[in-house]
């Protein structure tokens, strides 16, 4: 089973009546240089102004971005391409966005293929620490810049750092890679 730390960022709450419009992944393993990233040009005319200001682009920049389906396609591809077994889905919030990456896949490529389930980060930690209260953030490396692979990465690296107090870090970074699964740098 691969592990893939996803965070996507939004033009408003919900999917359909508002737009995924960027998605960050990678692969949960010791070098985190498998990575994708792309923007998404809005499906709807709706839109909140302060989700698109927390992100750091404008209505008209979201509407020179690439077509949804094309997108999508290409991350089913990538995510194909870069998994041993069933990929799972972990995020910071998973209720959120898993709740974006199930309708775009269903939507725009009739399956998701990761399933119907996924797994939070924060619930990860909070069990593990034993304390609800408690939050994983300091555990990142990368700053939370609301790139969505820049999130991504820093929450894998928590991610990371809770396997290793758990002592399981090792069955994350041995897992083997597909063949033509080289690592992709990350940008920047």
């Amino acid at each position: 089973m691969s592990y893939f730390m996803v965070d996507i960022e939004s033009d408003g709450p919900i999917p359909g009546d508002y737009s995924m419009i960027s998605i960050g992944a990678v692969v949960v393993d010791e070098k985190l240089d498998r990575t994708f990233r792309a923007d998404l040009r809005p499906i709807s005319e709706n839109y909140r102004e302060a989700a698109l200001e927390i992100c750091g682009v404008t209505r008209e920049e979201t509407l020179s971005y690439p077509e949804p389906a094309g997108v999508m396609e290409d991350f089913e591809g990538w995510i194909g391409k870069t998994t041993i077994g069933k990929p799972r889905l972990v995020s910071d919030n998973n209720g959120f966005d898993w709740m974006f990456i199930c309708w775009y896949f269903h939507h725009f490529r009739g399956d998701n293929p990761f399933g119907y389930s996924s797994m939070n980060l924060g619930s990860f930690y909070r069990g593990f620490v034993q304390d609800l209260g408690k939050s994983f953030k300091h555990l990142r490396k990368t700053e939370h810049t609301h790139d969505p692979l820049d999130d991504a990465v820093g929450n894998a690296e928590a991610m990371l750092a809770v396997c290793g107090m758990m002592g399981i870090s090792s069955r994350l970074s041995s897992a083997p890679r597909p063949p033509g699964a080289e690592g992709t740098p990350r940008p920047g």
